[in-house]
């Protein structure tokens, strides 16, 4: 019974403390409310808007008035992309440089944000302004051409990953967690037990790191999986082209058809060819859209990450 009346008793202390909005107050949750949803509007529209472009008769799309939901449905444009045969392996070759891409940028940046991170590296300072320099210099477009044919991995997977390894900014990124969620004390705690530097890192620092380890996941994945001027630059073979580039070659090959046809079949493709845009965007941003809700917690938290010096 007591026990009962003390609820009842923080419970009506709760009700009483709780401070009423003011007039003011009020106003000012509206107004960022209504900020809000116009931010979300302003984004989402867009997204929105080539989904429905990419099912709609391309003459409404291109008469310039505002669509809110598909009106007479023209679904050439996705027949043609999905009936594309280089399609399906520019998609295989597009999961092959992302997976490949993202576990090497993993091994490389992982490691590399550790080690910065330690106050007791040699030159540690020295290191951290060489990747910092090469966030606002680079060596140029053709010597990195020029090392890629001298390494000879030129037209291979390789030229695709190791160019982008490893990024200056995630890398900082990395070391800023490192710093603030893996404490000196708690090595210096593992090196009594008799702990090297290569177990606690294996075994202490990698297990309490998931949350960055998942973050520099996907901005690496995001990364790679829209890879177009790499691949344009470092591959010579059809068949081992990227998504992007096989969807940007399609919209070319039917802008020239377009340009030889006439009559009823010149509007045809036309029409055709006006939709390609729409469906291309849509099939090449597909995976990431279909997967973006359930990992979108964790780009949250890749925003925080750093902002704040342990």
């Amino acid at each position: 019974m007591k026990g009962q009346e003390l609820n009842k008793t923080a419970k009506n202390a709760g009700h009483k403390t709780k401070m009423k909005l003011s007039v003011g107050d009020r106003i000012f949750n509206l107004v960022n409310a209504v900020i809000m949803i116009i931010i979300c509007l302003v984004i989402v529209y867009p997204i929105y808007y080539v989904i429905i472009a990419s099912i709609t008769d391309p003459v409404i799309v291109n008469s310039g008035r505002p669509l809110f939901y598909p009106v007479k449905l023209y679904l050439n444009g996705y027949k043609t992309t999905l009936s594309y045969t280089p399609l399906w392996t520019a998609y295989g070759n597009t999961i092959s440089y992302t997976v490949v891409g993202t576990l090497v940028s993993l091994f490389a940046t992982i490691p590399a944000g550790y080690a910065l991170s330690r106050k007791d590296l040699p030159g540690r300072r020295g290191l951290i302004f060489l990747f910092t320099f090469t966030m606002f210099f680079s060596g140029g477009i053709i010597p990195l051409y020029l090392t890629i044919r001298n390494l000879g991995i030129y037209n291979s997977i390789w030229a695709m990953v190791l160019p982008v390894a490893v990024s200056a900014y995630n890398l900082i990124v990395c070391r800023s967690f490192f710093e603030a969620g893996v404490p000196d004390e708690l090595l210096e705690a593992s090196k009594v037990d008799g702990c090297s530097d290569f177990t606690f890192f294996f075994k202490i620092a990698i297990p309490l790191s998931s949350t960055i380890i998942a973050v520099m996941c996907l901005f690496y994945a995001t990364a790679m999986w829209n890879q177009f001027f790499n691949a344009l630059m470092y591959l010579q073979d059809d068949n081992k082209m990227p998504l992007q580039v096989v969807l940007r070659n399609l919209v070319l090959m039917n802008q020239a058809n377009q340009m030889g046809s006439s009559g009823d079949a010149m509007v045809t493709k036309q029409k055709l060819a006006e939709q390609l845009k729409y469906c291309i965007v849509v099939v090449s941003a597909a995976p990431l859209l279909v997967v973006y809700p359930f990992i979108q917690k964790y780009f949250a938290k890749g925003v925080t990450i750093g902002a704040v010096k342990g």
